[in-house]
């Protein structure tokens, strides 16, 4: 089976400090032998949702987790996650980032394609957070 990744980006296409629910866009790629390839984008249509009355409500996380379950997306990438990382580890691993341009989050990812593979095929759900910096680091999901 061949992962697929949400880049969580603005409509510049470079990711920024913002949670995963409040990106512009996803950039959605697809692990084609062992090489993250660009098969499309989603426009985030739910980054306001609610907001006005609570920010990263659980209404707008099933929304977002609907739309890219919806698309096979396995694995979401970004800078920043809320408090509904623990609804969304529930489908999807979490990845957090700490370069802006995607390009270079793609060749870091490429890397460490196994690490994350091993965690999707050895788990079902209530998956660990990576953060990818200079190396690797798996970690349990407690708090945000």
């Amino acid at each position: 089976m061949n992962l697929r990744f949400a880049l969580a980006v603005n409509n510049e296409g470079n990711f920024q400090k913002k949670h995963f629910g409040d990106a512009d866009k996803y950039l959605i790629y697809e692990e084609l032998d062992n090489e993250m390839v660009l098969i499309g984008e989603e426009i985030n249509n739910f980054k306001l949702l609610d907001e006005e009355i609570e920010h990263g409500s659980k209404r707008k996380g099933n929304a977002i987790i609907k739309l890219l379950k919806g698309k096979g997306v396995n694995v979401l990438v970004s800078m920043k996650f809320g408090k509904n990382i623990k609804m969304v580890n529930k489908y999807f691993i979490p990845v957090i980032i700490y370069s802006e341009k995607p390009e270079d989050t793609v060749n870091v990812l490429n890397k460490h394609l196994h690490w994350i593979k091993d965690e999707w095929e050895n788990n079902s759900s209530d998956y660990k957070l990576f953060t990818i910096k200079s190396g690797i680091l798996k970690s349990s999901i407690k708090y945000i």
